[in-house]
Parts: structure tokens; C-alpha cells; sequence
């Protein structure tokens, strides 16, 4: 009975090598042994030597090789087995995980869904706290976090760190393994314990003000919010300490909340108070695989706001509106018609990146009509706290999130169309579509037209004033 020992608990790469092997070699499932460098294995022994391979080699649907290399990462000790009783019936029955009815692929599919949902908890319930670190320079600044997840996961969930804290020296410590980045390179060490983590830093106090901020007691559902924080991860949380008190107090400052008046009184700092709750938004599921929610930015008394779809690539990592090659039309374009950027607020209608993987490139989708609503209630409190003169929606997505309807852009392009709190609307193009023209002729043609009605934006608002 062959025995096949993986060098990691998370080795996707070998179980996939030694699963060709076996499967090739037509080995059944249920004469295998698998287990893992350093953990107890089959007491009775076996060889380790792979049969040399029989049958023709295969391919797989790319589905099954994304699910397999999270499927490893779970803690459940018959995971390689289950892959490979997969990926031996893969050969015959390509449509296998559409079957959603099989046990085996019900079973994996389980598997599959423990590890999504502790790689979600992991991001979003890692606290960094600040830890002097003598050997580097001064000024520097390292972080550390404790986790214990459920799973392997930690190499796994190592490339979101990466991207989201891509300029911090951070490490994450766990019972199993530890993640170390320095703003170069990640490397891994063995686990640790907590006592080798910070129990807390001067920040901490200011986070704790935040989230009290934060907290909307007219929002308050304790089963919802327990659910998504369960309470095992509330002892690493510094927030968590006020959870109890807030929930307390939850029904006399709702009473309070109602008392006093609403945004409609713009109180400064109000885009920031924004800023710093849509950080945190969990309207709509967009919120998961993005990097970071990208608010709206400039001057909180600008007379022009623009409003784009969403956030692209480039806007995801770095957190800031229009940047990316549409900015840089959008900039042109500005420039060409005489405004200056920095007096106007730009922001989106959707505010976290949807995008569809293909390989190692994230790209863009449409955001949908449930999107746009769910977000919809930021684009409306921005212009409540903005209160521009002039906002301009560039494209028909942000012209759906602004009018609530479906926009036909060349219907209502290049006139002003009466907003309820009596300032105007005009609707143009998207930076991006010019960038999709691919006949150099025609695509010069509608940038002039798009400078164009920004000119008459321009003039539109010096009207107003």
C-alpha cells in the first residue's frame, strides 16, 4: 500500500505531483496513505514509492485545481484522499463537480467553504499593534498580530497582507505557522505562542475611540453582528472590550439619535466621519475580495463633485478614486476644459473594485444594479455633506446610482437635469470609454466631446456661484 508524505499540511504542489502519479498509475484511492512531515502517520507503515504511471495523461477543469489548493488547506485529515477520489473520477466524468448532488463532491464542496470562511475571518479579524524593534532604522516601524486560525491558511491568505499593507513591516504569528513581511519579501517561520505577540501599543486607545464613533446603535442586530464576529476571535479584538457597554447602551442613543438632527446639518469633518465608516462597509459582498473600500476625495465645500462606476485595479490598492489610465484621461480632459482637479470632489458609485480573476490579473466587471443601491447611500451622504452646485455622473452607472433609474447617456448628455434638493445634474461619459475607442480618429473626436461638456460644466457652475 503506497504512503505518500507531504512536506506541509498545506502542500498543494505535492499532493498534486504524487495525485498525477497515482492516478496515472491507476491506483485506487482506498490503497493509499497520505500523511504529513512530522505529524503522526499510518502506524503500519508502507511504501513510499509512487507506481509508475499506466494511463494517458489528463486534464482537469480549472475549477477543481482552484478548489483543490484551498481544499489542502483544511484541517480535516482525509482532504487528500477525498482530492484524489476526485480527481481519479475527473478522468471519466469532467462534469463531475456540477453534481452537486454526488457526496463526494458535496463533501469537498464543504471543505471548501470552511476554508473561504476562515481565510474572510483571518482578514477580517487581524489586529496589528506596534512592537519596538531595536535592529531597525530610526523611525521605522514594525507591526505584529496574533491569529489562531481554524485551517492552514496562513500561506494561503499571505498575498492579501501583502497587497492591503504593501508599505508596513508587519508579521502575523500563529500556533502553526508564522508570516513575516518587510516591505520586500515574505518569508515563514514555525509558530509561536501568544505571549510572543503584543498585548497592545499606543494606538490601540485611538482605535477604540474610532470604532465607538463608528458603532450605530440604530443598526444594532447582536445575532447578525455575532454571527460575523464570533465571540472565540473577540479575545484578540481591543474593540471587542466595548462591545458589551455599546450594545447597553444602544437603545438611549438611538432615543438621542432621533432626538437631535440628521447630516442635513453637515457638521464638519463629516466626509471624514464617512470616510472612516465606509472603511468598514459590509453592504454588498464586494466588500470580500477587494482590497479596500475607495472613498470619495477633495474639498469638503466643492461647488463640482464627479462621480465615476467604481473603483478599478490601480484605485484597489492604493485607495484613492481615478488614478488608474481612466484617471489619467479624466485628468487630461480637466485640464484641457480649464478646472482644476484639486477643487472638485471625486468619488464612485460603487466603492469597492469588482473584478473576475484570470490568472494573475484582477479584471474589471460591472458592478450591478444591487451593488450600485447597496452604495448608493454613500454617493447620497457625500453630496449631503458636500452639497455641490454641480454633480456630474460619468457614465450610465453613476448616473443609475445618482437617479435611482436606468440612464440612456446620449439622451440626457450635455444639459441640466434638476436634482430634489435643487442643485443640478449632468451626465457625460465615462473616462474609460474613450479608452476603449480603438479607431485613433474617432477616439480624439469624443475626447474633444468630452472636454466639451466639461467646459460647459465649468461655465454652468460660475453661473451658479
Amino acid at each position: 500500500m503506497p504512503t505518500v508524505t507531504l512536506a506541509a499540511p498545506d502542500d498543494f504542489d505535492g499532493w498534486r505531483d504524487a495525485a498525477r502519479a497515482l492516478v496515472a498509475g491507476s491506483v485506487p484511492p482506498s490503497q493509499v496513505t497520505w500523511t504529513v512531515a512530522g505529524e503522526a502517520g499510518d502506524l503500519l507503515g508502507g511504501d513510499s514509492a509512487l507506481p509508475p504511471a499506466t494511463a494517458p495523461s489528463f486534464s482537469v477543469p480549472k475549477a477543481f485545481i482552484d478548489m483543490a489548493r484551498r481544499v489542502v488547506c483544511n484541517a480535516e485529515p482525509e482532504r487528500f484522499a477525498l482530492l484524489h477520489a476526485a480527481l481519479a473520477q475527473l478522468r471519466t466524468r469532467p462534469k463531475l463537480l456540477e453534481d452537486t448532488a454526488d457526496r463526494l463532491v458535496n463533501r469537498l464542496y464543504l471543505l471548501d467553504k470552511g476554508v473561504r470562511r476562515d481565510v474572510h475571518k483571518m482578514r477580517a479579524f487581524v489586529r496589528f499593534r506596534e512592537v519596538e524593534d531595536p535592529g531597525l532604522p530610526y523611525g521605522d516601524e514594525r507591526f505584529a498580530a496574533w491569529f489562531e486560525p481554524e485551517h492552514h491558511i496562513v500561506r494561503l491568505n499571505a498575498g492579501f497582507f501583502v497587497r492591503r499593507f504593501a508599505q508596513m513591516r508587519w508579521s502575523i504569528l500563529t500556533p502553526e505557522q508564522c508570516v513575516h513581511w518587510d516591505t520586500q519579501e515574505l518569508s515563514f517561520t514555525p509558530g509561536a505562542v501568544k505571549a510572543d505577540a503584543p498585548d497592545g501599543d499606543p494606538i490601540e486607545a485611538t482605535w477604540k475611540t474610532y470604532y465607538a464613533h463608528i458603532f450605530n446603535p440604530a443598526r444594532l442586530k447582536v445575532n447578525a453582528m455575532t454571527k460575523e464576529m464570533p465571540k472565540k476571535y473577540w479575545k484578540n479584538l481591543p474593540e471587542a472590550s466595548l462591545i458589551p457597554d455599546l450594545i447597553a447602551g444602544a437603545a438611549e442613543r438611538t432615543r438621542g439619535m432621533i432626538a437631535t438632527p440628521s447630516r442635513d446639518a453637515a457638521p464638519a469633518g463629516a466626509i471624514a466621519e464617512l470616510r472612516a465608516e465606509a472603511a468598514v462597509c459590509t453592504r454588498c459582498a464586494l466588500y470580500g475580495p477587494a482590497t479596500q473600500t475607495v472613498f470619495g476625495e477633495g474639498p469638503a465645500d466643492a461647488r463640482l463633485m464627479f462621480v465615476g462606476e467604481q473603483p478599478g485595479d490601480q484605485e484597489d490598492l492604493a485607495g484613492r478614486p481615478f488614478i488608474g489610465p481612466a484617471g489619467q484621461v479624466f485628468d487630461r480632459a480637466l485640464a484641457a476644459a480649464g478646472i482644476e482637479r484639486s477643487s472638485t470632489y471625486v468619488t464612485n458609485a460603487v466603492k469597492h473594485f469588482k473584478f473576475e480573476p484570470r490568472g494573475k490579473r484582477r479584471i474589471h466587471a460591472k458592478p450591478g444594479t444591487a451593488e450600485i443601491d447597496a452604495c448608493r447611500w454613500w454617493v447620497d451622504n457625500e453630496r449631503l455633506a458636500i452639497k455641490p452646485a454641480v454633480t456630474v455622473a460619468l457614465g450610465a452607472t453613476a448616473a443609475r446610482s445618482l437617479t435611482g433609474k436606468t440612464v440612456t447617456i446620449s439622451k440626457e448628455r450635455g444639459r441640466p437635469l434638476p436634482l430634489p434638493d435643487g442643485s443640478e445634474l449632468w451626465i457625460t461619459v465615462h473616462p474609460s470609454f474613450l479608452l476603449r475607442i480603438e479607431d485613433r480618429t474617432q477616439a480624439e473626436a469624443e475626447f474633444e466631446r468630452f472636454v466639451a461638456d466639461l467646459q460647459a460644466i465649468r461655465e454652468r457652475v460660475a453661473a451658479l456661484a
